[in-house]
């Protein structure tokens, strides 16, 4: 069977990221990275120069997977019981029930940032983000809802003792800082 791929000919994979082929061998097309790093991607998640060119909007599509795989959804930074991290989630979920949401995206459009592909920002799902987000362990959530809101989250875990309308003060203060950002957010179609 013939290849669509040559040696030395550019692929691009579904996420944009364009590759230098190398070998192509038993349906498996071999790649090198523009910083060198070797992979290989079956041929039919691949795109030619030309099939890249003709797509309808010639916009990278956005990688959950990657999302996923990124520093902020695998480091835990603080020491958090699992449970506590539990109850910290529910009650913010049930004092300010879009603030997770917002989480999730916001966590999304950092890690975008970080790696340099803010033009997809605009094409994020808010609810894809949030069904990564609850993927995540509930430690990982606690943390990112406390970076968030500029603290730790070992203080927002022992606020949970004092009730609703400490929580509720502490979520408002935490949220000061977001509030365009959020109002925007809510304006956003949840796709």
């Amino acid at each position: 069977m013939t290849s669509k791929f040559s040696p030395g000919s550019t692929a691009y994979a579904k996420d944009g990221r364009s590759y230098t082929v190398e070998v192509i061998d038993g349906g498996t097309v071999y790649c090198t990275a523009s910083n060198g790093v070797e992979t290989e991607f079956p041929e039919s998640a691949l795109l030619t120069e030309s099939e890249w060119g003709t797509r309808s909007d010639g916009r990278r599509d956005v990688s959950y997977t990657r999302l996923k795989q990124a520093r902020a959804y695998s480091a835990i930074p603080e020491k958090i019981e699992k449970a506590a991290a539990e109850q910290l989630l529910s009650k913010a979920e049930r004092i300010s029930p879009s603030l997770l949401d917002f989480v999730a995206f916001t966590t999304a459009k950092q890690v975008l940032t970080e790696n340099r592909d803010e033009e997809q920002i605009a094409d994020l799902s808010i609810v894809k983000c949030r069904q990564l987000f609850d993927e995540s362990k509930p430690e990982v959530r606690a943390c990112l809802l406390a970076h968030v809101l500029g603290t730790r989250a070992e203080m927002l875990i022992s606020a949970l003792k004092l009730g609703d309308n400490l929580m509720r003060a502490m979520l408002e203060k935490g949220m000061a800082a977001h509030e365009t950002s959020f109002e925007d957010f809510l304006d956003r179609p949840r796709r």
